[in-house]
């Protein structure tokens, strides 16, 4: 009874973090910046390809943001994911097109 009520009040607390962490909405979004423009795909997918360089740049420069709050909603977190992906080279399965050979048989003897 114990281990049942700790793992209990574990994945209530697990379950309360997690909510903590969950996005809220974007006030900002479908509104025109400062400069009166608003974020579309093609802004979201240069900005996802260079976020990794403008996050490190983050670091030391407090008035950068990685992610462009004015934008125009979906169509830009598609950019931007894809140009996250395009920068990562897109995750997919590199490991199976090794040295551009095929592995078949290559266990096999061969009977002379």
């Amino acid at each position: 009874m114990k281990t049942s009520l700790t793992v209990l009040v574990l994945v209530l607390l697990l379950l309360s973090i997690l909510a903590g962490c969950a996005p809220g909405p974007n006030p900002c979004r479908k509104m025109a910046s400062e400069h009166g423009e608003i974020a579309g795909f093609w802004l979201g997918l240069w900005q996802g390809f260079i976020a990794p360089f403008v996050f490190v740049a983050s670091l030391f420069k407090g008035d950068l943001n990685v992610y462009e709050v004015h934008n125009n909603g979906s169509w830009y977190n598609f950019g931007y994911l894809f140009g996250l992906a395009c920068f990562f080279r897109g995750g997919g399965n590199r490991t199976s097109r090794r040295c551009g050979k095929s592995n078949i048989g290559a266990g096999a003897k061969i009977n002379d």
